[in-house]
C-alpha cells in the first residue's frame, strides 16, 4: 500500500526527468570544476551560469504550467512574482555587502547613499538574516497573489479579462519599482553583489554550487506539481479547466481551488526569481515588463500545456534559441523569430512537444493492441 501513492506520483516520463536533472547537475560541475580548461569536454563557467539561469526559467514556467495547463488560468502576469522573489534575494545580498561598496557605508546600500538617504527604510531591516529574507521570498509574491486572486477569483474573473487585469498589474509594479523614491534601487535595481553565504558569487565553486541547489529546487517544485496534479484536488482542477460552472454546481468551491494552486504557483515563481539573481548578478524592474511574462506562457505553449515536462522542456528549447539568436547578426531578428514559433507551434502543434508525443505514443499503442475476437451470434432457435 505504501509504494502505490510513490507509483501514481512518478510515472515513467516523471521518473526519467529527475534522473535526468540529477545527471544533469552532478555531470556540469564535473565538467567545470575537474576538466581543463584545454579539454574539448569542459564547460565553461559562462555555460554555467547560463544553464542555471535556464533553470530558473523552467521553474518559472512549470508553476504557469500548474495552473494554465490544469486549472485553465491564463497568467500573463507571473513574471511580477518571479521578480519580487528576486527583489527579496537581491534585497538579502546586498545587505550582505556592508563596507565593501564604493561608499563603504556599513548600513546604507550604494544607490541610497548615492540619492542622500539618510536611514534605511523599515522594510529593509530584516534583510541582514537569511531566514527573513527566505520567508520574504515566498511571502511576498504569495500574499500578492493571494489577494490578487482572492478578490479576482471572487468575482468570477475569468479568461482574457483576467489576463487583462493581470498584466496592468504587472505594469504599475514595473512603474513602481522605476521610481527611486520606492527604496528598490530605481532604474538600476540592485546589482553588484559580493558574495552569499561567506562565499564570492562569482567563483565557479559558488556558481557550480548555486546551480546544484536550482537543480533540486526544479525537482523539488516538479514532485509538489506532480503531487498536485495526480490527487484528487488535481481532478477537480481538471474539471473547473474544462466545465467550470458544472463543477460548480456540482458542489466544488471553484474559488477556493483555484485560489490555492495560484498561490501556490506563486510562491514556486518567487523561489525561481531568487534563485536567478545571484546567477544573473543583478535585479531591475525590467524583470516586470510584461513581455516577460507573455514570453515565459510561450515557453509552456511550446513544450506542451498541462504536461509538467514539457514546460521545463520548452523553457530550455526557447531560451536557448533565445541565446543563439541574440548573440550574433541575427539579434534584430528574435521578436520575428519568437512570433513564428508561437504561431507554427499553435497551428501545427498545438498540444506542444511534449504533449505531440504523448498523443502519437498513444495512438501508436492504440493500433498495436489485439482487436478483441468478437463473440458468436447464438444460433437461432429452430
Amino acid at each position: 500500500m505504501g509504494a502505490f501513492p510513490l507509483t501514481r506520483l512518478l510515472d515513467r516520463s516523471s521518473a526519467v526527468f529527475l534522473i535526468l536533472l540529477a545527471a544533469f547537475a552532478v555531470v556540469i560541475p564535473t565538467l567545470n570544476l575537474l576538466v581543463p580548461a584545454s579539454s574539448g569536454l569542459h564547460v565553461s563557467t559562462y555555460l554555467v551560469a547560463l544553464f542555471g539561469k535556464y533553470i530558473c526559467y523552467a521553474m518559472l514556467a512549470l508553476s504557469i504550467d500548474l495552473i494554465w495547463g490544469y486549472a485553465g488560468i491564463l497568467s500573463l502576469g507571473h513574471g511580477a512574482f518571479f521578480a519580487l522573489g528576486g527583489y527579496a534575494m537581491g534585497m538579502y545580498l546586498m545587505r550582505q555587502i556592508g563596507t565593501r561598496g564604493v561608499y563603504a557605508n556599513p548600513i546604507l546600500p550604494d544607490f541610497m547613499v548615492f540619492l542622500n538617504w539618510q536611514e534605511l527604510p523599515v522594510y529593509w531591516y530584516g534583510f541582514t538574516h537569511f531566514a527573513y529574507a527566505a520567508l520574504m521570498i515566498v511571502l511576498a509574491p504569495g500574499l500578492l497573489a493571494f489577494v490578487f486572486g482572492w478578490f479576482a477569483f471572487r468575482s468570477r474573473v475569468t479568461g482574457v479579462y483576467l489576463s487583462i487585469i493581470m498584466q496592468a498589474m504587472t505594469f504599475a509594479l514595473m512603474l513602481g519599482f522605476f521610481r527611486n523614491n520606492f527604496g528598490f534601487g530605481g532604474n538600476n535595481g540592485l546589482t553588484d553583489f559580493k558574495d552569499i553565504f561567506g562565499f564570492n558569487v562569482q567563483a565557479e565553486t559558488t556558481r557550480n554550487a548555486l546551480l546544484i541547489v536550482s537543480c533540486l529546487a526544479l525537482a523539488i517544485c516538479f514532485l509538489i506539481c506532480r503531487a498536485v496534479v495526480t490527487s484528487k484536488f488535481g481532478k477537480v482542477l481538471v474539471a473547473i479547466r474544462d466545465a467550470e460552472t458544472r463543477t460548480r454546481f456540482l458542489g466544488y468551491r471553484v474559488e477556493a481551488y483555484k485560489l490555492f494552486v495560484f498561490t501556490l504557483s506563486a510562491c514556486m515563481a518567487g523561489v525561481a526569481g531568487a534563485l536567478y539573481v545571484p546567477q544573473v548578478g543583478i535585479i531591475n524592474p525590467s524583470e516586470f515588463a510584461p513581455g516577460n511574462s507573455i514570453e515565459a506562457v510561450i515557453w509552456v505553449a511550446v513544450g506542451g500545456r498541462g504536461t509538467l515536462t514539457g514546460a521545463v522542456l520548452g523553457a530550455f528549447v526557447v531560451n536557448y534559441a533565445k541565446t543563439f539568436f541574440t548573440t550574433g547578426w541575427l539579434a534584430p531578428y528574435w521578436l520575428f523569430v519568437l512570433g513564428g514559433l508561437f504561431i507554427a507551434v499553435t497551428l501545427l502543434l498545438p498540444r506542444g512537444i511534449v504533449g505531440t508525443c504523448e498523443w502519437w505514443c498513444a495512438r501508436r499503442a492504440e493500433k498495436q493492441a489485439p482487436t478483441p475476437i468478437a463473440a458468436e451470434a447464438p444460433h437461432a432457435a429452430e
